[in-house]
């Protein structure tokens, strides 16, 4: 019985979808089951045929198709072949992005799932970040300590500012709370620059961005956890109701005004 038989009543790959993909999961499974690591090699076309009991054709769309996913990379010359491949933040953000690039995201949207996780990563990370995590947190809220005199500067502040929330991302000891983190500061980032959400210049935006920014890196060296999670919160809070403003205004000055 070939591997993707076997697994036919166990999470197996839905019948809609095209079979070098149904085989891509199945191989996907098989390097679980084996133990195999990124820099391993998969085994020879032929021998592959033979444990998913696929075509020649079919073995080669579905290498393709791992190769597009990023999970696998194809070599030449006497040593080549296709070889197993750790997938890249930026690219598994990438694809995660494909995906909303037909839903018109909103500010809402990405605010909705950063007052849920933010506030509880700075709660974690209270106490426990290094003299030089904050310096680096310090560092950063100094690019932007003082207000914007231009529109170029206010993008680029906005940019700065989101930073910030990536920092503390990085040190997220929840690998999966920081790759998400991370990913909506990335969205974030995007929409305020696609749509240029930092048109006109918002000074209580800047304001109390930079006042609550502040505010916690003092709670985080002085590890109060739950000073951090508040004022995490109020920042989530008024940055929301000011970007959704922003957000707002735009929209109204491209929307056809009546005769």
């Amino acid at each position: 019985m070939s591997p993707a038989t076997s697994r036919s009543n166990n999470a197996a790959p839905s019948a809609k979808m095209r079979r070098p993909y149904q085989v891509a999961e199945a191989i996907k499974s098989w390097i679980v089951e084996q133990g195999l690591k990124p820099e391993d090699k998969l085994p020879h076309e032929q021998t592959l045929m033979e444990l998913f009991g696929m075509s020649k054709g079919t073995i080669r769309e579905t290498m393709r198709v791992l190769e597009a996913q990023g999970l696998i990379v194809t070599r030449t010359g006497p040593k080549g072949g296709a070889f197993i491949k750790a997938v890249s933040e930026p690219l598994a953000s990438s694809l995660l992005s494909n995906y909303f690039f037909f839903n018109k995201l909103s500010v809402k949207d990405v605010y909705q799932l950063r007052y849920l996780l933010e506030p509880e990563l700075v709660a974690s990370l209270a106490g426990n970040l290094s003299e030089q995590d904050l310096a680096n947190l310090e560092a950063n809220v100094q690019k932007y300590s003082q207000p914007s005199t231009n529109a170029e500067d206010e993008r680029r502040q906005h940019i700065d500012s989101l930073q910030f929330h990536l920092i503390l991302a990085e040190l997220a000891g929840n690998e999966l709370l920081g790759f998400m983190i991370r990913f909506m500061v990335r969205m974030l980032t995007d929409l305020t620059v696609y749509r240029r959400l930092y048109e006109p210049p918002n000074h209580e935006l800047w304001e109390e961005g930079l006042s609550h920014q502040k505010d916690l890196i003092v709670a985080l060296r002085d590890g109060r956890a739950d000073d951090a999670r508040e004022i995490m919160r109020e920042h989530m809070q008024v940055a929301k109701k000011l970007m959704e403003a922003q957000e707002a205004e735009m929209e109204s000055r491209f929307m056809p005004h009546a005769p």
